[in-house]
């Protein structure tokens, strides 16, 4: 089935629209999980420092994720990707004290 030219652009345009949408929360979603399995388990238990609600820089938080810092140990890539660690980093950086993640 052909459509018109006109019902063509405009879905094409819808699908390019939402392909464009998607990976941002996709990769919130992302983000969360990573830190809920692999963050929150130190962080918000009292073993390691709070690390939401602090303002620390996105590139702080990817540093240390990547090298390590005293008892927190190194993430590489094949662990945490570079997509997933960016997000989490973000999310970490832009985060409340209180509230969960990614709100």
């Amino acid at each position: 089935m052909k459509l018109p030219r006109t019902q063509f652009l405009a879905a094409a345009f819808a699908m390019a629209c939402l392909s464009t949408a998607m990976p941002s929360s996709a990769a919130s979603a992302d983000g969360i999980r990573v830190y809920d399995k692999v963050c929150r388990y130190c962080h918000e238990a009292g073993v390691g420092p709070v690390i939401k609600g602090r303002q620390l820089p996105a590139e702080y938080i990817k540093r240390v994720v990547r090298f390590g810092n005293r008892a927190m140990p190194a993430f590489r890539p094949t662990e945490i990707d570079e997509a997933a660690l960016a997000e989490v980093a973000r999310l970490i950086a832009s985060s409340t004290a209180n509230a969960p993640l990614g709100q």
